[in-house]
């Protein structure tokens, strides 16, 4: 018969939420007012979904907690962020390959409707002015100012595995813990650990980036992300991607003709990814946004500088880009309440992202 598991024992310096002691705590964090992120978080806290799913089982939870509008549908007529709504920067096939490392679950966050600080851990572990700005971090977030996501090294933890993401629920000043909302319930339960300790297991090197491990300051970004598209790999790596487009589009040599540019831009059709939105209520949408990107002015000269096949993703990403002769002949004939602003806005918000992610190379 085939052996399986079902939890694993705590080590000793944790403490189950559940226990008498962790109650206890619980109610001292709260009485100090330092467990106001914890409900949001509760209120949204689910299992990941597959094992090497915790980056985006901490991230749904966070998007979640925060209310941010994941703007496509879930289940039938609801909008609600769940893993498989998750499928810009990395493709989730490659996320359930290797999991995902800090800088790109940040560039997963900002593209998804979030504002995401993403922090190291530094290797000399008696820095004091980065162990502040992470009891800072821990403090803010327990007054309910934003959720952080921490990325550690369970091993550290006298917990068996390797790399692990989750969200924090709540901070005890007084005995200077922190408690683990851990997204893998299916191995360890919520537990408070203490906060040096769990600073230590961030400085872990994460072997895919040869980096410290670290955590996220994620808080609500205060505009509308993309239905219809996204930036996406084509079968590069992540960074790589982010260079190419950071060269191409946000580059200081920008074509005046619209030819050029609409040429320049060839070898990016291949990372704008059309999502795919699932609902005929959707499908009306994207219609709409593509039907408004055709009639601009803009779009005949692409289509003759590249072909019909290409020309609706390079008229996309020449509004993405922007500036020089396109000014007057492109994003100012896009009308900003309609479709295709939100979708040119949400693709320059991940282009943002990603043009950091280029400046932070593993």
């Amino acid at each position: 018969m085939k052996e399986t598991l079902y939890r694993r024992a705590l080590p000793d310096d944790a403490i189950a939420f559940s226990s008498r002691e962790g109650k206890t705590l619980f109610a001292e964090a709260l009485a100090s007012g330092a467990m106001e992120g914890y409900f949001r978080l509760a209120e949204q806290f689910h299992t990941q979904s597959d094992p090497a799913y915790c980056s985006l089982g901490s991230l749904v939870v966070a998007l979640n907690a925060l209310e941010i509008e994941p703007g496509r549908l879930w289940k039938g007529p609801w909008r609600w962020f769940s893993e498989e709504l998750l499928d810009c920067c990395v493709p989730l096939e490659e996320v359930k390959k290797r999991g995902l490392t800090l800088d790109e679950l940040a560039c997963l966050a900002r593209c998804n409707g979030a504002e995401v600080v993403a922090r190291r851990a530094t290797p000399d572990e008696a820095d004091p002015a980065a162990f502040e700005a992470w009891s800072e971090a821990l403090r803010a977030g327990a007054r309910g100012e934003h959720v952080v996501i921490v990325g550690y090294d369970r091993a550290r933890m006298d917990q068996t595995g390797s790399g692990h993401y989750s969200p924090i629920g709540g901070y005890h000043a007084g005995r200077d813990l922190v408690l683990v909302m851990d997204v893998a319930r299916f191995k360890y339960p919520p537990h408070w650990v203490p906060a040096r300790r769990l600073w230590s297991a961030m400085q872990s090197v994460d072997p895919s980036t040869n980096r410290p491990r670290g955590y996220l300051v994620v808080t609500r970004a205060h505009r509308d992300s993309g239905l219809a598209f996204s930036l996406g790999c084509g079968g590069e790596s992540l960074f790589e991607t982010a260079r190419r487009l950071s060269v191409v589009l946000l580059g200081a040599a920008q074509p005046e003709d619209v030819a050029i540019a609409a040429r320049s831009m060839g070898e990016l059709v291949a990372r704008l990814d059309v999502r795919d939105v699932g609902s005929a209520l959707h499908q009306a949408t994207v219609d709409r946004t593509r039907a408004e990107l055709r009639a601009l002015p803009l779009y005949a000269p692409v289509v003759a500088a590249v072909g019909a096949e290409r020309a609706e993703a390079v008229a996309l990403l020449l509004l993405v880009r922007g500036g020089g002769s396109l000014a007057p002949a492109g994003i100012a004939d896009v009308d900003p309440s309609g479709a295709l602003a939100t979708e040119v806005a949400g693709l320059r918000a991940q282009l943002g992202a990603l043009a950091g992610l280029a400046n932070s190379p593993p």
